[in-house]
């Protein structure tokens, strides 16, 4: 039987979540010895992880927010190293999050334990000098896009890309869009009796998947869905909890309550990721806020437009630093592939109901001039990622393993 291999594995959020346990099962099914401890969300604890401590107490975002936070993050990184220490682990797996799981693979340096960083920090968007800090904290990093790799190569640290888990999931529906929707509509009546009456077009609204970006992007979404409220227009908002939904109709209710029979709030408990995208792709646009949403819209090729706000010093300070000209997914890998962006992208002051209100109706007039564009750019980006990260990581720990004993 294979010696038992006690693996560390921290996700800081509900995308980290899915990434670490489609992680964890691609583990699994290649060695068949695991321990799996650390911190992860229901789909990580369904795949089998001892969770330390609540994955939402690492949860933060924004710069003015994290340092609000700074006392509590010092104490969860302090519980998760005693216990990784009292586990004796084997290899480190950060699961995105690289401002706290950077430093938790610096404490573990020359404790003889093989650290992954998966998903790479966004070096090859601003402070590049941050190469050397993840050279120290770090054996081997999990890109998720082709375009990651330069800086990478640049200063030979080993890095591969493994593509995105969602390369594999997520496919363009090639059915026709009546028929989509109204599978959708029938699968969710039951929440949603209203549902059956969608005439004309649906529009997929998502403000985030926090509850600061809530409170910040959904007042301009409402502001842009009664400037495209027309009669034969519905809504649907996919968010992730109970609680979520009930922020939204909160909100929904106190800013233009004539909207909410044309609105419908979704949410799918553990479901949550496949409710918004089955949302989106019965939808004929989509508005969302810049994340990984971006990417399972590009992979659907549903048109989208892209909207990003944050609070006004986190934002002047991410301007000063960052060196792409671009915030979404789509637009840099078609920047990468093509040279141009195929997105609307709305930022701080532009993110505003007038200009989503423009946007969307110049995409419903002609949808494929965006769509013909996300298939060229989709198709490239599945040629360039095709690596098993869990073959991946099992292979550089092994070879490090016999050089360390050589």
């Amino acid at each position: 039987m294979a010696k038992q291999l006690t693996i560390g594995i921290v996700a800081g959020e509900v995308s980290g979540d899915a990434l670490g346990a489609d992680f964890m099962h691609k583990m699994n099914a290649l060695y068949p010895n695991i321990r799996w401890v650390g911190v992860g969300g229901t789909q990580m604890m369904q795949a089998g992880l001892h969770s330390i401590i609540d994955m939402n107490r690492l949860s933060v975002m924004g710069l003015v927010e994290v340092i609000k936070h700074l006392p509590d993050l010092f104490g969860a990184k302090k519980e998760i190293l005693a216990q990784f220490a009292r586990q004796k682990i084997d290899i480190f797996v950060g699961i995105d999050a690289p401002d706290f799981n950077l430093r938790l693979g610096k404490a573990l340096q020359n404790q003889g334990i093989f650290r992954v960083q998966y998903v790479s920090p966004s070096v090859w968007a601003w402070r590049e000098n941050r190469i050397h800090n993840i050279k120290m904290s770090c054996d081997l990093v999990l890109c998720l896009f082709p375009f990651e790799l330069g800086v990478y190569q640049k200063h030979q640290h080993p890095a591969v890309c493994v593509g995105h888990h969602l390369l594999e999931k997520l496919h363009k529906d090639s059915r026709d869009l009546p028929h989509i929707r109204q599978e959708f509509i029938s699968k969710h009546r039951d929440n949603f009796p209203t549902l059956a009456q969608i005439q004309d077009k649906l529009l997929c609204m998502m403000a985030g998947s926090r509850r600061s970006e809530i409170t910040a992007i959904l007042p301009i979404l409402i502001q842009a869905m009664q400037q495209l409220d027309d009669g034969g227009t519905d809504f649907v908002l996919p968010v992730v909890s109970q609680e979520h939904a009930q922020l939204v109709q909160t909100m929904i209710d106190e800013q233009s309550p004539t909207l909410l029979p044309k609105i419908h709030i979704i949410y799918g408990g553990a479901d949550a990721l496949s409710i918004s995208q089955q949302a989106m792709n019965a939808s004929d646009a989509v508005v969302l806020a810049s994340g990984t949403a971006t990417l399972e819209t590009l992979l659907l090729e549903r048109p989208m437009v892209v909207v990003y706000k944050l609070n006004t010093l986190s934002y002047v300070l991410a301007k000063k630093l960052i060196k792409i000209p671009y915030v979404s997914l789509p637009n840099i890998l078609s920047n990468e592939q093509i040279g141009e962006p195929i997105v609307p992208e709305l930022i701080q002051q532009q993110a505003n109901g007038d200009n989503i209100a423009w946007h969307i109706k110049t995409i419903l007039d002609n949808p494929t001039k965006q769509t013909d564009k996300l298939a060229s750019t989709c198709q490239k980006l599945r040629q360039d990622s095709h690596h098993n990260p869990a073959a991946t990581v099992l292979q550089f720990f092994q070879q490090n393993m016999t050089g360390h004993h050589s």
